[in-house]
């Protein structure tokens, strides 16, 4: 039987993302599951769309969680990313 997750692998990387802007993408891989490459691709996604900025801090990167923005989803598009952080924020 196929795996299959609730969240996709954005929606994933963007939590870790919002619960550690100093997180690496290697952690980000471990946690969910996939390659470094498309942990790359992904958060690279995230930042192109608007998402998440990211600033280098000299061998690291930081990056922040733009919370004001709508949701990338047609279902959800009256919703702001931050409505969706804190339904999914650990208690």
């Amino acid at each position: 039987m196929a795996e299959w997750r609730f969240l996709s692998n954005h929606a994933q990387a963007l939590l870790y993302i919002a619960d550690d802007p100093d997180v690496r993408l290697r952690d980000i891989a471990s946690s969910i599951g996939i390659t470094e490459r498309a942990t790359h691709r992904i958060v690279s996604d995230l930042v192109d769309g608007g998402y998440v900025s990211r600033e280098r801090r000299g061998r690291r990167s930081h990056y922040e969680v733009q919370t004001h923005l709508l949701l990338h989803d047609p279902a959800l598009r009256d919703r702001k990313v931050a409505d969706l952080l804190e339904v999914l924020k650990p208690p």
